[in-house]
């Protein structure tokens, strides 16, 4: 079943201190429709303009998570977007009356609060997620390395290590509302106390206390209550990473290993995440069956193709893009006659026939582009072939193929790719020559 995006349900408010800026400020949460996302909106200012809390949009990332859209700024949204993106809200307008939202007692528990106070609202729309294909990681001069892994839920295992490290910590855990609530969010920020005076030269933490704030000096801990947890620091780098990955914009499916995480090198992750969604995201937008012009019925497949029952493996072209591209979809039935000796009683299409589909949709493009169905495509290579996800019997498999290189009109390469319900199953680049039949 599909998840739907949700928002919040009514307005909220809430009061308080800014950080750096030791403002006073008040910070509403108020609905907002399917796919508005994330964006803040400043009500001090003239035109109350907003900014998206999006990656594209971070400006600085000095001890906080700066956001900026030309002039305007909005300072410190970590907290404020994990509780946002751990609490299950894809779409919400953050309302300030100042640049800063306020700090509370340096956790996130405040808004995971505010938010069950406004409560939350489903969406006709669904919720889209972005599970990464291969590892992905970031690693800086200062130490720090962060890696993202494949997976079917979101998980962070973070090493917090200070200086020297001092007061080295790890936790491994998966991030659900339910866990973020009472694992996650009521962990503080904390500052060494060495950067405290480089801080106030810097003209930040005029809002900061130790009621909002952990101090570390030497190996003593300087804080207005005991600590909540025996490893708070590495639950609160937790915090923040989920924070600032949330600017990316997608649902992660992920396991993120963090060592040494900053808001620095977290959204330089956020960023890699951004451009590796960038090459698979027009693979995974939704599909229409289109009608008229631009596609091809079975009947059109089988005057180009040689293949037939049960060879068949492409039962409608939807359309192509250029010369270049194409799309084309078969429906996995439990029919199909390799379901009777291929894991009798666990039906899997076989990957093989997976490539074979693969095949036959770039066949069509190939023959399309020669302005010629007299020839017989033949396979010369597969190469970097992977197989990511079972093909059950009632899926349907959408298939594109990508011309990445051609030789005369006798040898061709194509990146092909076969998706079920916007996740890739399998895919590969395969290599042709055509012969005159």
């Amino acid at each position: 079943m599909a998840e739907f995006q949700h928002t919040v349900a009514r307005p909220a408010s809430l009061n308080g201190t800014a950080l750096h800026t030791g403002n006073k400020v008040t910070l509403r949460l108020l609905p907002a429709v399917a796919d508005h996302g994330i964006k803040f909106k400043r009500t001090d200012l003239q035109d109350e303009p907003t900014i998206d809390a999006r990656i594209d949009n971070v400006k600085t990332v000095e001890r906080a998570t700066t956001l900026g859209e030309g002039s305007v700024r909005v300072h410190t949204v970590e907290h404020v977007l994990a509780s946002l993106s751990a609490m299950g809200i894809d779409n919400a307008i953050v309302e300030m009356n100042a640049n800063e939202p306020p700090i509370g007692d340096g956790s996130a528990a405040p808004y995971v609060q505010l938010i069950k106070n406004a409560g939350t609202a489903p969406l006709e729309a669904p919720r889209r997620y972005f599970e990464p294909r291969e590892p992905i990681h970031v690693e800086t001069k200062s130490g720090s390395l962060l890696v993202v892994l494949p997976d079917d839920k979101f998980r962070v295992s973070c090493t917090q290590a200070g200086p020297n490290g001092r007061f080295t910590q790890f936790m491994s855990t998966e991030i659900t509302p339910a866990i973020f609530e009472r694992e996650i969010a009521p962990a503080r920020t904390f500052v060494f106390y060495e950067d405290v005076e480089q801080l106030m030269d810097k003209n930040l933490i005029k809002g900061g206390s130790l009621e909002n704030a952990i101090v570390i000096r030497g190996d003593a801990v300087l804080s207005k209550e005991p600590m909540r947890f025996s490893d708070e620091f590495v639950r609160h780098k937790i915090l923040d990473v989920v924070g600032d990955l949330a600017l990316f914009g997608q649902r992660l499916r992920a396991h993120v290993i963090a060592v040494k995480p900053g808001h620095g090198p977290n959204t330089e992750l956020a960023r890699a995440l951004s451009r590796e969604y960038a090459k698979v995201a027009p693979i995974l937008q939704p599909r229409p069956i289109p009608s008229g012009e631009g596609g091809m019925d079975i009947n059109e497949i089988m005057s180009f193709l040689p293949h037939r029952y049960p060879f068949l493996m492409v039962d409608r072209i939807l359309g192509f893009e250029g010369d270049t591209k194409i799309t084309g979809m078969k429906t996995v039935t439990i029919n199909e006659p390799f379901f009777q000796g291929h894991f009798p009683g666990h039906p899997v299409m076989p990957g093989v026939l997976q490539v074979e589909a693969m095949a036959q949709v770039a066949s069509i493009m190939l023959m399309k582009m020669a302005k010629s169905a007299s020839r017989i495509g033949y396979f010369m290579s597969a190469d970097e072939v992977k197989f990511r996800k079972p093909v059950m019997p009632g899926d349907t498999l959408f298939i594109t193929a990508e011309l990445i290189k051609a030789r005369s009109n006798r040898l061709a390469k194509a990146r092909c790719t076969c998706v079920v319900n916007d996740h890739i199953v399998s895919e590969g680049e395969l290599m042709f020559t055509f012969l005159d039949r």
